[in-house]
């Protein structure tokens, strides 16, 4: 029996609203994301593939102007208006111990073994895992109709030291403002490399 295969692509339109019309936003419009669209993301952020189910991302939504107050602190100079008006910005950290979390997330097999005894080991994989995971909060967002606005400019220890201090084994990798976007806060979109310019086929 022939086995059939189905055309599974999205459309233009989705295409569009996850890559090629996405942007990352500067400033936000005055309309607020709910607790239920941060749970809406999470619900699609862990469905996405890491190593052995490893679900090493701790993320922490800032959304009360307290929290935001204190994130504001943190970041450089040129991130704190853009952090002050999001409606929530997420702090994606990974757990250097997640492996203790194996047992019930690859529980076929002693998963949680390969991993004890060696940090360094468990740093990388958090850390590389955790940034596939922060990668497929953007695209939740987008998915579900919300933009975002990635940055790397933030003081890591003050942020760990201000919302991480009762996980000091939680490092931050990257913080990411979600909401909707302000148009006029983007500017002409930068240039994309042709397939050739990066890449080969082997």
């Amino acid at each position: 029996m022939s086995r059939q295969f189905h055309d599974h692509r999205l459309d233009s339109e989705a295409l569009a609203q996850l890559f090629t019309e996405a942007r990352s936003y500067n400033g936000w419009l005055d309309q607020p994301v709910t607790d239920e669209q941060l749970h809406a993301i999470w619900d699609l952020v862990k469905m996405g593939p890491t190593s052995a189910n490893m679900q090493p991302a701790r993320i922490v939504w800032v959304k009360s102007p307290e929290a935001k107050a204190k994130l504001v602190d943190c970041v450089s100079e040129g991130n704190k208006a853009k952090v002050a008006a999001a409606p929530v910005t997420a702090l994606i950290a990974y757990d250097i111990d997640f492996h203790e979390e194996l047992p019930s997330l690859f529980p076929h097999t002693d998963a949680k073994s390969w991993f004890a005894g060696d940090e360094a080991g468990r740093k990388e994989g958090a850390f590389r895992n955790s940034s596939l995971q922060g990668a497929y909060l953007m695209l939740a967002a987008r998915a579900l109709g919300l933009d975002t606005g990635p940055m790397s400019g933030f003081d890591g220890a003050a942020v760990e030291a201000a919302f991480f201090a009762d996980h000091p084994r939680h490092k931050i990798n990257f913080i990411c403002s979600i909401g909707y976007g302000d148009p006029a806060s983007i500017f002409e979109r930068s240039p994309r490399p042709d397939f050739g310019r990066f890449t080969r086929i082997a």
